[in-house]
């Protein structure tokens, strides 16, 4: 760690953070990274000089241990402290991350309305050119690669990095499961699939096309490319998503060959972060045709496995309103096989989704906990279940929030399974 004072700038090179994710109730960084301090905000960069992370300083800030990250789709994301028990009991996390572009939050609020907010991200732009003023010929030569680096990111060159990472992995990536919450969302994707099995008519988040696997060639030639596009950040990742919807339908040799293939080139084992995450979703049909060869496959990789499964929901009249082509037999099944999962490989959890919204019929939440409490003799500490707000953008209604959250708050207190909101995060 190196550390440089200029004037109001306080520039700490190679700042060494946690190696570990964690739950906690203040501002965690992780990895390395550099730190440019003002009298007025905190500037995180990551380690190929591009801005990941504002804080403000001064008492117009929103709220001391809030904060705003910049993901590496070039979308900015402002973390919320809220009140602590409640955004921990909705999400299973102490912060709750405000999207920039409409989601599925019905929280309420939109922080970048807020002019301290605004500011910072104008006050970045004022730090670069503060910095390229900066005396070239006193320097050390880490502190000018440095700066050379970070002021070369400006807005237009992220947005072109951004347009280069969706070209490279062939689009944006619409959602991301609900348990890369455990990592900050921080994944490197990797798509051995496109397109659904079922294409259902209420989800605004998949691409309407037909399921198609790829090739072992095209996936191991998007790892070549993804470790050349995050270069020396790569080290400060230590989390795969294979994309996009239902990478659990594709064959058991596909996915040894993706996740061995990552962690390898990757290098997760030299990461700046403990340990590994696979993360993917996959539909009823194809958790209910993976045999234990491949769970066993699975717990056997260097990696913890998280699986995520779109029920949607355990009601026949719901799932027709939802024009979802399953029966509440295979939902049933499909539930059953999880707890089964969960229940006998270590390294693998399988959580599951289900819907939430005043306009579904009033038998989906009974059948809904039918399974996750008739079912179940005691409360399981693995399988989370997730419900998504079923809604267009951010609510205008506080009282329709209101009802919402109160329904979801009645179902998470009956659940005999860790039960959260799902909030859709795109990458």
């Amino acid at each position: 760690m190196e550390s440089f004072q200029f004037d109001n700038l306080s520039i700490i090179l190679n700042k060494q953070g946690s190696r570990e994710f964690a739950k906690a109730s203040y501002p965690i960084r992780y990895g390395r990274f550099a730190e440019i301090k003002t009298p007025d905000y905190i500037f995180q960069f990551n380690l190929n000089g591009e801005v990941k992370y504002i804080q403000g300083r001064r008492e117009s800030w929103p709220h001391p241990a809030e904060w705003l990250k910049r993901t590496v789709a070039n979308d900015w994301v402002y973390y919320s402290a809220g009140t602590y028990s409640e955004v921990y009991d909705y999400f299973g996390e102490y912060y709750l991350p405000c999207l920039s572009y409409p989601s599925n939050s019905i929280m309420g609020g939109n922080p970048f309305d807020d002019n301290a907010v605004r500011s910072a991200l104008q006050a970045w732009e004022e730090l670069l050119t503060e910095m390229r003023a900066l005396p070239s010929g006193t320097i050390s030569q880490g502190l000018k690669d440095f700066l050379i680096l970070a002021t070369g990111n400006d807005t237009k060159a992220l947005q072109l990095r951004s347009q280069a990472f969706h070209n490279l992995i062939g689009g944006e990536l619409s959602v991301l499961p609900p348990d890369t919450r455990h990592v900050d969302y921080e994944v490197i994707p990797i798509f051995v699939a496109d397109g659904c099995l079922y294409n259902c008519g209420f989800c605004r988040v998949k691409t309407g096309e037909d399921f198609s696997p790829r090739t072992q060639k095209n996936v191991f030639d998007q790892i070549n490319k993804l470790k050349e596009f995050y270069a020396q950040d790569l080290s400060n990742y230590n989390a795969i998503f294979l994309g996009q919807h239902d990478a659990l339908g594709v064959s058991p040799e596909l996915l040894e060959f993706t996740a061995k293939k990552a962690y390898e080139r990757f290098e997760f084992d030299r990461s700046n972060l403990k340990g590994a995450h696979l993360f993917l979703f996959g539909s009823v049909d194809s958790l209910l045709k993976s045999e234990d060869t491949l769970f066993e496959l699975l717990n056997d990789l260097p990696f913890l496995t998280y699986i995520n499964i779109g029920l949607e929901s355990a009601d026949p009249a719901t799932l027709a309103m939802l024009k979802k082509p399953i029966t509440i037999e295979i939902v049933t099944k499909a539930f059953v096989r999880m707890l089964e999962v969960n229940r006998r490989y270590e390294k693998i959890e399988v959580t599951a989704n289900f819907l939430l919204g005043g306009d579904l019929p009033s038998t989906h939440l009974p059948c809904c906990l039918d399974l996750i409490r008739n079912r179940l003799d005691h409360f399981y500490s693995k399988g989370a279940i997730y419900f998504s707000p079923l809604m267009n953008g951010r609510s205008k209604s506080r009282e329709a929030n209101r009802g919402v959250l109160k329904r979801f708050s009645e179902v998470k207190t009956l659940s005999r399974l860790p039960t959260f909101l799902y909030l859709i995060q795109r990458l």
